[in-house]
């Protein structure tokens, strides 16, 4: 097997092995496990309205649907973006004005909106 298969085969067991460890935790926690508030997410929401749609529903297809993510997915992107290991320099320049809690505020928001995600037919 060549170095790159076995690299990216102990990589997928790390992040299997980091899943297990971390799902209980996760799963004990539901949907607090930001710990944000919603209602201050929907007023901070405003800016990230015009690309992601009022609800987080984008109708752009560039752009994120945010609607029904996970928070904790939402949170970590958030921070990536803030901190630099997520790569967009629109969203490092929005992110970088944002509090934890406002990430947080803004993930509860997103996350507690309805997607509207479908599959496309072929």
């Amino acid at each position: 097997m060549n170095n790159s298969k076995q690299a990216g085969r102990k990589q997928a067991r790390k992040l299997f092995s980091a899943i297990i460890v971390a799902a209980p935790f996760a799963l004990a926690s539901g949907s607090s496990f930001a710990g944000g508030d919603a209602g201050k997410g929907e007023e901070l929401s405003q800016t990230c309205a015009a690309c992601h749609g009022a609800d987080g529903n984008s109708s752009i297809g560039a752009n994120p649907k945010l609607a029904g993510q996970y928070e904790s997915y939402l949170v970590r992107a958030l921070r990536d973006y803030r901190s630099g290991s997520r790569e967009s320099a629109i969203m490092a320049g929005f992110a970088a004005a944002l509090s934890d809690q406002d990430i947080r505020d803004l993930a509860a928001w997103f996350a507690s909106q309805e997607s509207d995600l479908s599959v496309l037919s072929k």
